[in-house]
């Protein structure tokens, strides 16, 4: 089984993928860039970008009948490393023990050139 999932209170995809993929078991949520999908913006700042981006995540995975603790794993992907302190800061702040598996890495660049991106998985 393989159900997608979509919700107005994120942003839409922009191109052939779904916002996520309901497996049953597993949801598989793309990355979430910091655009507020009320008004298209994207806030100015680190902290501000991955507490939309969460944000952004924690519509989708509402429309899917989860929270983020549900969540068992998630991908970082930052526009310089030098971000992941204040990155790090919101993110403890939304997530808690036990915290879910992460992998975080620095890219070439992200779309519409904002400072993070931010995939999960969750779990039914």
């Amino acid at each position: 089984m393989k159900t997608p999932i979509a919700t107005t209170n994120a942003p839409g995809a922009i191109g052939p993928y779904s916002q996520a993929i309901d497996t049953g078991s597993f949801v598989f949520i793309s990355g979430q860039i910091p655009v507020n999908p009320a008004t298209g913006e994207v806030p100015e700042g680190i902290k501000a970008q991955a507490a939309q981006s969460i944000a952004n995540i924690k519509a989708i995975l509402a429309e899917a009948g989860l929270s983020i603790d549900n969540v068992v794993k998630t991908t970082v992907f930052l526009a310089d490393m030098a971000l992941f302190g204040e990155m790090n800061e919101v993110y403890a702040q939304e997530f808690t023990a036990p915290f879910p598996a992460r992998s975080a890495v620095a890219v070439r660049e992200l779309p519409k050139q904002v400072l993070v991106e931010i995939e999960v998985i969750a779990v039914r």
